[in-house]
């Protein structure tokens, strides 16, 4: 558990700064679009960050508590419910936003993606990677997607995104 906190704070600070970073698009935003799409950007991070730190409840949070009648799990699968529908409803209510978004990541990006969520499966179930290595290479592969979130978001203009995308989506029709 203290062993996985540690190999885990590099991605944990990486994924603080992407957070940091859609919030920063959500006060920038212009449209209503784009601001409920960052919106559930900074939603799906805070997601990420409570999944990657789902040992420090065990340290803080003593097993027989209870509010209201209903155990700390309880309440944390309620809210972390509310959270998962909120992105999804935010990101449906966006889908124009987001399939431009999709479309002007370049493919190498995604091929980085996919190889290192590969690498991070195979360490997490020993595939290939010995068993001694595993979860270092499965917290090394993590940290590497986050990374490469944080490389993309840093690098990501909204405001000439926005620019662009509302040209293309009211542009003249030529015939």
């Amino acid at each position: 558990m203290i062993a996985d906190g540690i190999i885990e704070i590099p991605g944990i600070i990486i994924l603080i700064a992407c957070i940091l970073r859609c919030a920063q698009y959500v006060i920038q935003s212009q449209s209503k679009q784009s601001h409920y799409f960052w919106l559930a950007s900074v939603l799906t991070f805070f997601a990420v960050i409570r999944r990657e730190l789902n040992y420090l409840p065990e340290l803080f949070i003593s097993s027989d508590f209870s509010l209201l009648n209903h155990s700390y799990d309880w309440w944390e699968d309620a809210i972390l419910l509310v959270v998962y529908l909120s992105i999804i409803g935010l990101l449906a209510y966006t889908w124009r936003y987001l399939w431009a978004l999709l479309k002007s990541v370049p493919v190498s990006l995604y091929l980085i993606v996919v190889a290192l969520a590969t690498l991070e499966y195979m360490g997490e179930n020993t595939i290939i990677i010995p068993e001694s290595i595993g979860q270092i290479v499965e917290e090394i592969a993590e940290t590497g997607v986050y990374a490469v979130a944080l490389v993309y978001l840093w690098r990501f203009k909204t405001i000439d995104f926005e620019r662009d995308l509302s040209y293309k989506l009211y542009a003249p029709c030529k015939v």
